[in-house]
């Protein structure tokens, strides 16, 4: 997240200095829930231990609160207070990859934990339709149990799960499915 904050700071500061217009540009960071929970739980689950097993599930959504409180202090700090007052917009966090893969784990569990200001969730059809159904709305979640993203994170760093590396993973897989899909629809418009 700090380095696509980091290179959307840079460019805007780049725009300024020649002059464009700041309150034009917009601008999503996104983070893939549900990916991270499916291969750190796969990770937990070959651990086995009762420990191990006590942290499936969690990830995500600790991931997604750590992240928020590191976007809240970018850009509602100093760093970025000169652009700000300019006309620059933050740029806002977005919740992607929210439908839950374990049918085991709350169906919402992408959604009403997560629910913050300039936050943008993607859901999927069966995930609004879910929370239609019988979601919470509460203001502010996002910020609720930073202790809790805390200890999780650190839980699985005592355990040997390096979430760096995980997350170099897991974005060369996404950036192959989102080329491969895009070569599909390429193939379709040909």
């Amino acid at each position: 997240m700090d380095a696509v904050a980091g290179a959307y700071q840079r460019g805007l500061e780049k725009l300024a200095a020649s002059g464009g217009d700041l309150g034009k540009v917009r601008s999503v960071a996104s983070v893939f829930l549900s990916r991270w929970d499916a291969l750190v739980d796969k990770l937990l689950e070959e651990t086995g231990s009762d420990a191990a097993l006590a942290l499936r599930g969690k990830t995500g959504v600790a991931l997604a609160r750590q992240a928020y409180q590191r976007y809240l202090a970018r850009f509602h700090g100093e760093g970025f207070a000169a652009l700000a007052a300019a006309g620059a917009r933050p740029q806002s966090m977005l919740w992607a990859s929210t439908g839950t893969k374990n049918p085991a784990y709350s169906d919402l569990m992408y959604v009403e934990p997560l629910i913050g200001q300039e936050t943008v969730n993607t859901l999927p059809d069966a995930t609004l339709a879910a929370f239609l159904d019988h979601g919470q709305v509460r203001a502010g979640t996002l910020g609720t149990d930073l202790d809790g993203a805390t200890t999780q994170i650190a839980a699985l760093a005592a355990l040997g799960i390096d979430l760096d590396v995980l997350g170099d993973r897991l974005q060369q897989d996404g950036l192959a499915q989102f080329a491969t899909a895009f070569g599909k629809l390429l193939e379709l418009t040909a």
